[in-house]
Protein backbone atom coordinates (compact mmCIF):
# COMPACT_ATOMS: atom_id res chain seq x y z
CA UNK A 1 0.00 0.00 0.00
CA UNK A 2 1.08 3.48 -0.74
CA UNK A 3 1.71 5.88 1.97
CA UNK A 4 1.58 9.70 1.76
CA UNK A 5 3.40 11.33 4.86
CA UNK A 6 1.43 13.52 6.81
CA UNK A 7 3.83 16.48 7.00
CA UNK A 8 3.04 16.07 3.15
CA UNK A 9 0.02 16.30 3.26
CA UNK A 10 0.14 19.56 5.96
CA UNK A 11 2.05 21.20 3.76
CA UNK A 12 -0.54 20.69 0.37
CA UNK A 13 -3.20 21.98 2.84
CA UNK A 14 -1.10 24.83 3.46
CA UNK A 15 -0.34 25.54 0.22
CA UNK A 16 -4.06 24.92 -1.28
CA UNK A 17 -5.58 27.10 1.52
CA UNK A 18 -5.51 30.37 -0.93
CA UNK A 19 -7.18 28.24 -3.79
CA UNK A 20 -10.12 27.50 -1.54
CA UNK A 21 -9.75 31.05 -0.66
CA UNK A 22 -10.39 31.81 -4.15
CA UNK A 23 -13.34 29.30 -5.01
CA UNK A 24 -15.38 29.97 -1.98
CA UNK A 25 -14.77 33.57 -1.22
CA UNK A 26 -15.09 33.03 2.12
CA UNK A 27 -12.84 32.13 4.93
CA UNK A 28 -15.40 29.29 6.79
CA UNK A 29 -16.46 27.95 2.96
CA UNK A 30 -12.43 27.42 2.18
CA UNK A 31 -11.71 25.69 5.18
CA UNK A 32 -14.47 23.49 5.06
CA UNK A 33 -13.41 22.58 1.38
CA UNK A 34 -10.02 22.50 2.33
CA UNK A 35 -10.95 20.06 4.96
CA UNK A 36 -13.31 17.60 2.38
CA UNK A 37 -10.38 17.72 0.00
CA UNK A 38 -7.71 16.28 2.98
CA UNK A 39 -10.88 13.66 3.95
CA UNK A 40 -11.15 12.68 0.20
CA UNK A 41 -7.81 12.69 -0.54
CA UNK A 42 -7.17 10.42 2.29
CA UNK A 43 -9.59 8.15 2.17
CA UNK A 44 -9.12 7.38 -1.55
CA UNK A 45 -4.41 7.31 -1.16
CA UNK A 46 -4.45 4.28 -2.79
CA UNK A 47 -5.65 5.94 -5.88
CA UNK A 48 -2.10 8.36 -5.62
CA UNK A 49 0.43 6.82 -8.08
CA UNK A 50 3.81 7.84 -6.02
CA UNK A 51 6.08 9.73 -8.08
CA UNK A 52 3.40 11.34 -9.50
CA UNK A 53 2.47 15.66 -8.73
CA UNK A 54 0.87 15.46 -5.68
CA UNK A 55 -0.15 18.52 -5.82
CA UNK A 56 -1.77 18.54 -9.46
CA UNK A 57 -3.57 15.39 -7.45
CA UNK A 58 -5.18 17.72 -4.62
CA UNK A 59 -5.78 20.27 -6.88
CA UNK A 60 -8.32 18.40 -8.70
CA UNK A 61 -9.52 17.26 -5.89
CA UNK A 62 -10.89 20.48 -4.62
CA UNK A 63 -11.67 22.18 -7.68
CA UNK A 64 -13.92 18.17 -8.60
CA UNK A 65 -15.14 19.08 -4.90
CA UNK A 66 -16.31 22.87 -5.24
CA UNK A 67 -18.04 21.76 -8.46
CA UNK A 68 -19.58 19.16 -7.07
CA UNK A 69 -20.94 21.19 -4.50
CA UNK A 70 -21.91 24.19 -6.14
CA UNK A 71 -23.96 21.68 -8.56
CA UNK A 72 -25.82 20.38 -5.58
CA UNK A 73 -26.68 23.59 -3.89
CA UNK A 74 -27.24 24.74 -7.60
CA UNK A 75 -29.82 21.99 -8.06
CA UNK A 76 -31.31 22.36 -4.09
CA UNK A 77 -32.20 26.29 -5.16
CA UNK A 78 -33.53 26.09 -8.96
CA UNK A 79 -36.98 27.22 -9.89
CA UNK A 80 -38.83 25.95 -12.79
CA UNK A 81 -41.56 28.06 -14.00
CA UNK A 82 -43.80 25.47 -15.39
CA UNK A 83 -46.57 28.22 -16.56
CA UNK A 84 -47.58 28.35 -20.40
CA UNK A 85 -45.73 31.82 -20.70
CA UNK A 86 -43.22 31.97 -17.58
CA UNK A 87 -45.36 34.60 -15.78
CA UNK A 88 -44.23 33.51 -12.42
CA UNK A 89 -40.39 34.02 -13.34
CA UNK A 90 -38.96 36.62 -10.58
CA UNK A 91 -42.52 37.61 -9.73
CA UNK A 92 -42.99 37.59 -6.29
CA UNK A 93 -45.63 39.49 -6.41
CA UNK A 94 -47.65 36.61 -7.66
CA UNK A 95 -46.67 34.36 -4.74
CA UNK A 96 -49.50 32.81 -2.88
CA UNK A 97 -48.70 31.32 0.18
CA UNK A 98 -51.28 28.44 1.36
CA UNK A 99 -49.48 26.57 4.01
CA UNK A 100 -52.93 24.70 4.65
CA UNK A 101 -52.51 23.15 1.03
CA UNK A 102 -49.10 22.73 1.36
CA UNK A 103 -48.96 20.86 4.83
CA UNK A 104 -51.57 18.62 3.39
CA UNK A 105 -49.76 18.21 0.31
CA UNK A 106 -46.26 17.25 2.34
CA UNK A 107 -48.38 14.90 4.57
CA UNK A 108 -49.21 12.60 1.61
CA UNK A 109 -45.84 12.83 0.21
CA UNK A 110 -43.95 11.87 3.16
CA UNK A 111 -47.08 9.11 3.77
CA UNK A 112 -46.22 8.04 0.18
CA UNK A 113 -42.18 7.83 0.95
CA UNK A 114 -42.98 5.85 3.79
CA UNK A 115 -44.72 3.13 2.47
CA UNK A 116 -41.56 2.67 -0.11
CA UNK A 117 -39.42 -0.26 0.99
CA UNK A 118 -36.45 1.14 2.56
CA UNK A 119 -34.67 -0.89 -0.91
CA UNK A 120 -36.47 1.96 -2.59
CA UNK A 121 -36.62 4.73 -0.64
CA UNK A 122 -32.97 5.11 0.85
CA UNK A 123 -31.71 5.63 -2.85
CA UNK A 124 -34.76 7.80 -3.71
CA UNK A 125 -33.87 10.38 -0.66
CA UNK A 126 -30.22 10.14 -1.06
CA UNK A 127 -30.82 11.51 -4.95
CA UNK A 128 -33.40 14.31 -3.70
CA UNK A 129 -31.23 15.33 -1.33
CA UNK A 130 -28.54 15.69 -3.93
CA UNK A 131 -26.18 13.30 -4.19
CA UNK A 132 -25.11 11.86 -7.39
CA UNK A 133 -26.00 8.31 -8.13
CA UNK A 134 -21.81 7.41 -8.30
CA UNK A 135 -22.41 9.11 -4.77
CA UNK A 136 -25.39 6.85 -3.95
CA UNK A 137 -23.85 3.84 -5.40
CA UNK A 138 -20.51 4.09 -3.12
CA UNK A 139 -22.32 4.87 -0.03
CA UNK A 140 -24.86 2.16 -0.49
CA UNK A 141 -21.96 -0.59 -1.84
CA UNK A 142 -24.44 -1.17 -4.64
CA UNK A 143 -23.66 -1.24 -8.77
CA UNK A 144 -24.65 2.06 -10.00
CA UNK A 145 -27.49 0.53 -12.77
CA UNK A 146 -29.37 -0.61 -8.98
CA UNK A 147 -29.49 2.76 -7.65
CA UNK A 148 -30.88 4.31 -11.06
CA UNK A 149 -32.97 1.04 -11.56
CA UNK A 150 -34.62 1.49 -7.65
CA UNK A 151 -34.47 5.41 -7.70
CA UNK A 152 -36.70 4.76 -11.09
CA UNK A 153 -39.18 2.63 -9.17
CA UNK A 154 -39.61 5.05 -6.31
CA UNK A 155 -40.72 7.26 -8.39
CA UNK A 156 -42.75 5.16 -10.57
CA UNK A 157 -44.25 4.15 -7.17
CA UNK A 158 -44.83 7.62 -5.77
CA UNK A 159 -46.08 8.64 -9.28
CA UNK A 160 -49.09 6.16 -8.92
CA UNK A 161 -49.65 6.91 -5.03
CA UNK A 162 -49.83 10.60 -5.84
CA UNK A 163 -51.94 10.78 -8.89
CA UNK A 164 -53.92 13.24 -7.06
CA UNK A 165 -51.05 15.85 -7.50
CA UNK A 166 -50.71 15.87 -11.16
CA UNK A 167 -51.41 18.15 -13.47
CA UNK A 168 -53.95 17.44 -15.95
Amino acid sequence: MQTIEFNTIDKASKMLKPFALKLTKDNEQANDLLQETMLKAITNREKFTQGTNLKAWLYTIMRNTFITNYQRLARRNTFIDSTANLHYINSSDNVVDNKAYANFTIQDINQAISKLDDTYSVPFMLHFKGFKYHEIAEKLEIPIGTVKNRIHLARKELKDSLKQYASH
